[in-house]
Parts: structure tokens; sequence; C-alpha cells
């Protein structure tokens, strides 16, 4: 589980919240889920938890994790 770092309950439900947001925002953007649905969220919940203790709120959580997730997306086809 992604999450599974996460000890409070208030901090995984506002990783979350932080994972359906910034999943919406990247199915947007035209280029940026190149993988499966299933393992690309999965990713990108796993850079949401590692994200989660630097945030300053749930927008800059939003704003790291999706910067994170196009950093290391890997070269496109």
């Amino acid at each position: 589980m992604p999450f599974s770092s996460l000890t409070d309950a208030n901090d995984v439900a506002r990783a979350m919240l932080a994972l359906d947001r910034a999943w919406s925002i990247l199915r947007e953007r035209p280029g940026m889920v190149l993988g499966s649905e299933d393992a690309e969220r999965t990713r990108l919940a796993v850079i949401i938890a590692g994200c989660a203790p630097l945030a300053l709120n749930d927008d800059d959580l939003i704003a790291r994790s999706i910067e994170r997730f196009a950093a290391t997306q890997g070269p496109q086809p």
C-alpha cells in the first residue's frame, strides 16, 4: 500500500484527496499518463506518500507530486 508509511488517519485522508486531485489534473494533460492507468496511479500514490511530510499544504502536496511525477516519467515514445 502506497500510504502505509503514513500513520495518522488525517495524513492518509489528506494523501487520498491529493491523489484524486492530482490524478484528475494529470489525466487532463496530454502525454502525462504513459503506462496503464493502474500502474501510473499507483506510481503517483507512492510519490504523494513521499512528498506528504515535506508539503506545506494540500496545494503544495499536489504541485510537488505532479512535478515529481513528470520528472520521473522516463522517455516518451
